[in-house]
Formats: C-alpha cells, sequence, structure tokens
C-alpha cells in the first residue's frame, strides 16, 4: 500500500492520525493507531521497546524506509521537523555549517516578505504578502539571528570553535546542536525521539522551557520521566494492554507519568481481572452445555402405577434440557467471541547485574586523558556503586573507556584488579547487523562456562529473538548489549547512561537491581530520576 501522507498548508493545524498501520516483511510493528495532536498540546509516546514510537514519528515525517508497508491516513502541518535519536548532521559539515543552513529558510522569509510587498496592490501581489507574512511571523523570523545566537549560548554552544567538524563532536554536544537550530525555526509541528538522551541538567532545562512555550504540536518519544511530568500534557500508550488506559481500549492518558504509572498498574489489574472472570463464566457455560437429565430430574425413579405420568415428565425434562443447552450454547459463543485475549506475562528483567567480588577493583590516580578528561582520585572497593555525574564533555564516557581499556591515558595511572570488567557504551553498534538477536548473544558468550540463556534473562521478548539485529529497535539493541554484558558475571560493571532508549519498566528494575548488586559498579548517567533516587556515593565531574 502507498505510504500515507497528507499534509495542510495551515500553520497551526493539528497532527491528524486514523487507522495507521506499518509492518515489514517480516513482522508488524503499529496496527490500527489513531492519534490527535492539537497546537498546544504536547504528547508523549510511551511504551515497550518494539512497541512502534519511533516508527510512529518517522511515518509521520515520512521517514520510512521503502521496504514498510503502509495504510491509514495521515495529515499533518507543513512546517513539521523530526528530531531523531541520531541528529540528522552530516560529519564532515561544520558547527557554522549547521547554523548557516538553519538561519537560511529564516532570512529568506524575511527577504520574501520585503519582496512581496513591493507588490501590494494587485490581487496577486497581496495574496503573496499574505502568505509570505504568515510564514515570517509564525517562526519570529526578524529575531532569528539573534534567537540563534542566545541558544548557542543557553546550551552551552557559544565555546565551540565554528570550524570543528560536526563528527568530532560528542554525543551530547550534537544534540545540543541539534536543539539550537530548533529553537531558531520554531516549527509548528515537532517530533522528538528521546530529546533528553546525551543532555546534562543544564541542557534539559532549556529543553523544557522550550517546549512549554511552542504553540505548535509537539509529540515525543522519551524515557525521561521527569521530561513527561514536566512537559507533556497527554500520554499515548502504544502497548497500553487490551483494556487501554481507560477500560475501553483507548490509549490516550491526560497527564504525566507519575499519575499514568498508577493509571497503569491498575488498567493491568483490571484486565487480569476481566479476563479470571470470562474464563470462569466461559468454564461453567461449556459445562452446562454438557449438562445430563439427571441434573433435572434426578433421584426419582418411577413406580409401576406412575410409568405413565413419568414417561411423560421425561419428555418435557428432555425438551427443558434442551433448551438449556441451547441457551448455553448461544452464551458461550458469544462469550468466547468477546473475551478479552490472555495478559501476557509482563517482561521482567531477572538477571544479576554482577558477580561477588572482594578487595579493591579500581584504583585511579592522577589520571589524564589529554582534552578530555582529568580525576585526580578514585577508589573503588568489591560491593561499592559509584555514580559518576557532570555535564556534557566532562569526561564520564571517557573514564569508563579507561577503566575498560578502550582508551589510553596521557598520564597517571589506572589500575583495574577486578578479573571480569564488561561495559555497556552508549550506542553499542552490531557487528554483523543481519545476525539474530539470539545467535549474536550466544556468539558473544560461547565461551563463557556459565552464561545464562538469553531467555532467562528477562531483557528481550522470545518473539525478537529470531529478529535481525539491525531490525531491533535502539532500546532492544540496548537490552541485548546488557545481556552480553552481564552473561559474563562481572565483578566490575561499566554502565554508560543505561536508562537511554530502555523502557520505564526496564529502567525502575535495573534501578531496583543496582541496589542489590553485589560486586562493583561504575555508572554515568544524566537520568534525573535515577539520580534523585540514587543513595550511594557520587563522583562529579568537570568539564575539561
Amino acid at each position: 500500500m502507498p505510504a500515507p501522507s497528507s499534509t495542510t498548508s495551515s500553520l497551526l493545524a493539528p497532527l491528524v492520525v486514523s487507522g495507521l498501520s506499518v509492518g515489514y516483511p517480516d513482522r508488524s510493528v503499529l496496527t490500527g493507531v489513531d492519534l490527535l495532536a492539537q497546537p498546544g498540546r504536547r504528547i508523549g509516546l510511551v511504551g515497550e521497546n518494539g512497541a512502534g514510537k519511533s516508527t510512529l514519528l518517522r511515518a509521520v515525517a515520512g521517514r520510512l524506509p521503502s521496504r514498510a508497508r503502509t495504510s491509514g491516513s495521515i495529515t499533518a502541518p507543513g512546517d513539521l521537523v523530526l528530531l531523531g535519536q541520531e541528529p540528522p548532521f552530516r560529519d564532515r559539515a561544520t558547527v557554522a555549517d549547521v547554523l548557516a543552513m538553519t538561519l537560511a529558510p529564516l532570512r529568506d522569509a524575511v527577504a520574501e516578505v520585503e519582496r512581496s510587498a513591493a507588490e501590494v496592490g494587485t490581487p496577486e501581489g497581496d495574496a503573496a504578502y499574505e502568505r509570505a507574512l504568515e510564514l515570517a511571523l509564525a517562526h519570529d523570523a526578524w529575531d532569528a539571528d539573534r534567537r540563534a545566537s542566545l541558544a548557542a549560548a543557553r546550551l552551552g554552544l557559544d565555546d565551540l570553535d565554528p570550524a570543528r567538524p560536526v563528527g568530532t563532536l560528542s554525543g551530547g554536544q550534537r544534540t545540543r546542536l541539534a536543539l539550537a537550530t530548533i529553537m531558531t525555526t520554531r516549527p509548528t509541528c515537532l517530533l522528538l525521539d528521546e530529546p533528553t538522551n546525551h543532555l546534562d541538567d543544564d541542557a534539559i532545562e532549556v529543553l523544557t522551557g522550550f517546549l512549554a512555550d511552542l504553540p505548535g504540536v509537539v509529540v515525543l518519544a522519551s524515557h525521561d520521566r521527569v521530561l513527561l511530568d514536566d512537559v507533556c500534557t497527554d500520554l499515548v500508550d502504544l502497548d497500553a494492554g487490551e483494556l487501554g488506559t481507560d477500560g475501553n481500549g483507548g490509549r490516550r492518558f491526560g497527564g504525566g507519568w507519575t499519575a499514568y504509572e498508577v493509571a497503569r498498574a491498575d488498567a493491568r489489574r483490571r484486565w487480569e481481572q476481566t479476563y479470571a472472570e470470562q474464563q470462569e463464566e466461559i468454564a461453567r457455560l461449556r459445562d452446562a452445555t454438557r449438562i445430563g437429565t439427571g441434573a433435572i430430574a434426578h433421584n426419582r425413579p418411577p413406580t409401576d402405577n406412575d410409568k405413565f405420568i413419568y414417561f411423560g415428565k421425561g419428555q418435557k425434562v428432555a425438551k427443558a434440557l434442551s433448551r438449556r443447552k441451547a441457551d448455553a450454547q448461544r452464551r458461550l459463543e458469544v462469550a468466547e467471541r468477546e473475551q478479552v485475549r490472555k495478559p501476557p506475562a509482563p517482561l521482567r528483567f531477572r538477571g544479576a547485574l554482577t558477580a561477588r567480588a572482594a578487595g579493591r577493583l579500581v584504583q585511579v590516580r592522577d589520571l589524564e586523558v589529554a582534552g578530555r578528561l582529568r580525576v585526580a582520585r578514585l577508589d573503588l572497593a568489591a560491593g561499592e556503586h559509584l555514580l559518576l555525574t557532570g555535564p556534557n564533555g566532562s569526561g564520564k564516557s571517557t573514564l569508563l573507556g579507561v577503566l575498560s581499556g578502550r582508551v589510553t591515558p596521557s598520564s597517571g595511572t589506572a589500575v583495574v584488579a577486578a578479573r571480569t570488567v564488561r561495559e555497556l557504551t552508549q550506542d553499542p553498534q552490531p557487528t554483523d547487523p543481519s545476525r539474530s538477536a539470539l545467535a549474536t548473544y550466544d556468539a558473544a558468550v560461547r565461551a563463557l562456562p556459565d552464561a545464562p540463556p538469553l531467555r532467562e534473562l528477562g531483557l528481550l521478548h522470545p518473539r525478537d529473538h529470531r529478529t535481525p539485529v539491525g531490525s531491533l529497535s535502539v532500546g532492544q539493541r540496548r537490552r541485548l548489549g546488557l545481556a552480553v554484558a552481564i552473561a559474563a558475571a562481572p565483578d566490575l560493571l561499566l554502565l554508560d547512561e543505561p536508562t537511554n532508549h530502555v523502557s520505564l519498566a526496564l529502567a525502575g528494575e535495573l534501578e531496583e537491581a543496582l541496589a542489590t548488586a553485589p560486586g562493583g559498579v561504575l555508572l554515568a548517567s544524566h537520568d534525573r530520576w535515577l539520580r534523585r533516587r540514587w543513595e550511594g556515593p557520587e563522583l562529579g565531574l568537570t568539564s575539561w
């Protein structure tokens, strides 16, 4: 089927998605999704990894791969911008190139107003001037240059060399550069996929204020629980279950994550209770279709003088029995037709993050990686868990890379005494995207004598085990990377933004597992929800 695509020229128009289904030759991703996003509403998409949040955003933006098969309809404002999980800048482009490309259409809009103003007085000139003025006013185009400078300063980009290639920037710097572009252009329909990944607190505060003030449509997919609370007016759960969020199959919830977490748990209990009650009724009706005459006229043998009467009564009993069976069969057919599906067992993390260890695992003294990291002292003993904090560019990922052996220090010492060290990087890349998730896991743990089967860890749903790694969502690939890391039973586990991309349910389960991990853990995270609940020691790094 052709891709559903339709736009409207009205600048502050709603986004309307009706009956959207998206599938690929090997799987279905979305089925019959409806979404109405009015200007001024900020809608958060939530759901398990692989539920289709990124797919929905790409479908609305017309960015699905050619092999995708879609049906349904999408009506979206023409001024639509999608900021995906990886900012769409060429690695060779410079910071100055990106900002110049951002400002170019706004400067053109101002020039068009001035050009068409000279033609006012004719029907064509009046219409052209009105269109140009509406566009320029909607984007506050006259203030674009000042807004671009202000956005760069607020996001900490003003210290970047304008000639620096984008490919040399950190993940946080690339994301902040992308945010500076949308803060400059102020699109009337903004789609965001995990916008706070890689961002520090200051940048998230800037983003939060910008989204709250944006007059158009905002739809974002995020696992940032604080952002969902602070920004979203509504949540749409693409994995809401049989009864939905409202008991009638609806996916939409008015409010943020904290309130929805309670409502979602209630919805799951209602689904389980409804299923149990329906199964009891179906079992009762099935028994009723098998009832015998003894259940109607039992323990009443006829006498010699009453055989004729008993025979007549027997005929009546048979007719009554037939009616009761037919009624039970009709009711059984309706009950079976209308029964809700069985609630699937929720995917729950069941692994242990680390093995037990003893002694000092890490000792760092006067460590330096030129231009990236300075750490005067760090000690980590078995059983200790340390949270690394600091702004973008302070070297958190670099420190983890030194301890895992990926990064060579310029000076100082980093002694790692742990027997087994594993690292979960921010963006683990598969060596063979065509290999299935299960085959990838098995190959990675083949040399480990006691590695648990992938299905036992509760990180990746069994239905996804045969899926090529390249077809998994970013969150599912993160789950697979975590499975490989903990399969080795490390006594030192290095986690770089472990809650990025993963579902909100798994993020909570990881936090619980961290609290009881018996080995050593170094965790780098910008996750405000996690950090607010962290009870262990912290090491704050500062920018170079």
